[in-house]
């Protein structure tokens, strides 16, 4: 049986490929330092900061001053349910989903769109795929009202996969 997500075994991840569809948001250079089960991204800027780079909701936040502080606070308990869902993650490994060093868990409607929406089943899914797919659905959406409707289409772009089309449905 696999164990949970190593949160710091990202030695193998290439940050430049995650961030490609998150430069909208995450313009400066940083370096990958840590990961969640769910895709989340801990990154270290320029400057020593880190940042939580919340792929479900698009969201960058400064989360502490250094990467030593960062991983004296990830070893409380009240981080780890913050910022890893760790119990959330146990929960999941508990039902069979257990992704490896380059997978992660994702929801059948992504967390943006998901509001009140049940049941949202979860799988497992490749890291870089998800992540990008949500970085191209947050840059879309990331202007409209909370509580906007959004109409998805899934259109194939010419040399790349495909990646969702959002519109503000009537």
């Amino acid at each position: 049986m696999r164990q949970p997500v190593d949160w710091f075994a990202i030695e193998h991840l290439d940050v430049e490929q995650l961030l490609a569809q998150w430069r909208w948001l995450c313009r400066d250079r940083m370096r990958l330092i840590a990961r969640n089960a769910f895709a989340d991204l801990f990154l270290c800027d320029q400057t020593g900061a880190v940042f939580l780079l919340d792929v479900a909701v698009g969201r960058l936040t400064r989360v502490a001053d250094s990467e030593s502080q960062f991983r004296e606070l990830a070893g409380t308990n009240e981080k780890r349910a913050e910022w890893f869902a760790e119990p959330d993650e146990l929960s999941a490994s508990a039902k069979g989903l257990m992704p490896n060093a380059n997978e992660c868990i994702g929801f059948s409607i992504p967390l943006a769109l998901s509001k009140g929406v049940s049941p949202n089943p979860p799988y497992v899914v490749d890291l870089y795929e998800h992540v990008s797919f949500l970085g191209d659905l947050n840059r879309q959406i990331g202007d409209l009202p909370d509580g906007a409707k959004v109409r998805l289409r899934v259109k194939p772009r010419s040399g790349a996969s495909q990646a969702p089309i959002a519109s503000q449905g009537h």
